[in-house]
């Protein structure tokens, strides 16, 4: 049921006679999904752009831009038009397809490397193109591998999800992904998602722009010379601004609220203080020596910025988890393995490797070998010693807070933890087991291969066996 507030919205909204908004009354009349008013108005600045080349939709997180781009898409389809196709996350792929489907009865199909090739074997020329319509979906690496055959088929809508992960191909060195799919869709009409279009500077928001348009903003000089002063002064920022709202729309939780769109859930923040023991203390100051030496053996001088970075990641996390990492350094040093291969415990290593453009062909003086392996076993030694993590216990603590206030404002007694670390994760989840939360865990990351979510897939098989909910892809259902 639709508010008051949304009721009256339409109503003006089916008055008015422009050909945009014509259009899309079948589209939302069909859709199974209560709409809010900036969902519309947003779908609509996507398909009346005055630039044909696309539109960056930055709604603040929870406002629905998933809605908004499947309106999009629901209405090329409606008109015809169905090479349609979302780039997205390749853990959101299933998501993706299951919205199009229950909310707005598009078919979709999830294109891996697995059917790719199967496809291929079988005659098919260019797998993108089906000759079943349906939207589209595969994940960014995917669709950067396969830059070619993207780029032979005449999109008529390109939907990219979380579009950040494009944001640094400004950059002369590194951003290949972005690259890749920047020359596959040169020219083709897109709508990009992201509630973060701006993370660390304005050039990236420049990126962006470049992505839809190479000239919106001339050259990356020009821009940076007019907006990236130490100063902005408020003419020019307000001209920013103004050049900024003909591509892009946002859209904030309290601007929705104001209007009565949706009401939020009210947040309560809590924070609990933790100082590491000693020992924790002593491997973080030692690992963090050993990073800072110039004469390292094992990290190539155009991978050190991104592998301390990452390595300090992980060494934050949990004393178990830098002893799994160290215990993959010496290997990769003994087997000469890129040194990003042993770091795969940290979840976004592969963005980061992209981001910064990382080739490793790591030359080893043989001679320095063993020294530096007997200093990262001396540092394993002290990870394994460690038997208390003070994070942890701050942990405990804080759910024993945050569940007695949840209990007490009429919520369910559920908790979700995120780290950055599977092998973290899985300690999390033993520490907890023995502490009172036995037999209530559930592990949640991108390969899911523990004994217990192997057993949860097994039973979600059966139970859908033959449904469209099975894609046929383990890493996408």
């Amino acid at each position: 049921m639709y508010t008051a507030y949304q009721t009256g919205y339409f109503a003006h909204w089916l008055s008015l006679e422009g050909k945009a908004e014509k259009s899309l009354t079948q589209v939302i009349a069909s859709a199974k999904v209560d709409m809010n008013p900036h969902q519309v108005e947003a779908a609509l600045f996507a398909l009346a752009s005055p630039l044909s080349n696309g539109v960056i939709l930055a709604d603040e997180v929870g406002l629905g831009k998933t809605i908004e781009a499947s309106l999009v898409l629901a209405q090329k389809w409606a008109e015809r038009k169905r090479k349609l196709l979302l780039i997205v996350p390749a853990t959101l792929r299933k998501q993706w397809s299951q919205e199009l489907e229950e909310k707005f009865s598009l078919p979709s199909r999830i294109l891996e490397a697995k059917n790719f090739n199967v496809l291929l074997k079988s005659g098919v020329n260019n797998p993108f193109v089906s000759e079943d319509d349906c939207v589209v979906i595969c994940s960014y690496e995917f669709a950067a591998r396969k830059e070619l055959e993207l780029g032979r088929v005449p999109w008529d809508m390109v939907v990219l999800d979380e579009a950040h992960k494009l944001r640094n191909i400004y950059k002369t060195d590194g951003a290949k992904t972005a690259k890749k799919l920047e020359s596959a869709l040169k020219g083709r009409p897109k709508v990009m998602l992201s509630a973060t279009p701006l993370q660390n500077n304005l050039q990236e928001l420049y990126g962006l722009t470049s992505i839809i348009d190479p000239h919106f903003f001339g050259d990356l000089d020009s821009f940076k010379a007019r907006y990236c002063r130490p100063k902005l002064d408020e003419a020019e920022f307000a001209l920013l601004r103004s050049r900024l709202m003909k591509i892009c729309r946002r859209t904030l939780r309290r601007q929705v609220q104001e209007e009565g769109g949706i009401m939020f859930t009210r947040r309560y923040s809590m924070t609990e203080d933790f100082r590491p023991g000693p020992e924790e203390e002593k491997l973080y100051k030692e690992v963090s020596s050993y990073l800072q030496q110039d004469d390292l053996l094992a990290i190539k001088p155009g991978a050190r910025h991104l592998v301390t970075l990452v390595i300090r990641k992980i060494l934050a996390s949990s004393a178990y988890a830098i002893q799994g990492t160290l215990t993959t350094m010496i290997d990769r040093l003994q087997k000469k393995l890129p040194l990003t291969d042993a770091l795969q415990d940290y979840d976004a290593i592969d963005d980061l490797v992209d981001e910064n453009d990382v080739e490793e062909d790591d030359l080893i003086d043989q001679k320095a070998l063993q020294a530096e392996i007997d200093k990262l076993k001396n540092y394993k030694q002290l990870a394994t010693n460690i038997t208390r993590n003070a994070k942890a216990d701050a942990l405990l603590r804080v759910l024993d807070k945050a569940f007695e206030t949840t209990v007490r404002l009429g919520g369910a007694r559920k908790a979700v933890i995120f780290t950055e670390s599977v092998r973290t994760q899985t300690w999390l989840c033993d520490f907890l087991g023995q502490r009172g939360y036995g037999g209530q865990l559930v592990l949640l990351n991108g390969s899911n291969n523990d004994p217990n979510s192997k057993q949860t897939y097994k039973n979600w098989q059966q139970k859908h066996q033959g449904s469209s909910r099975l894609s046929g892809s383990r890493s996408a259902d």
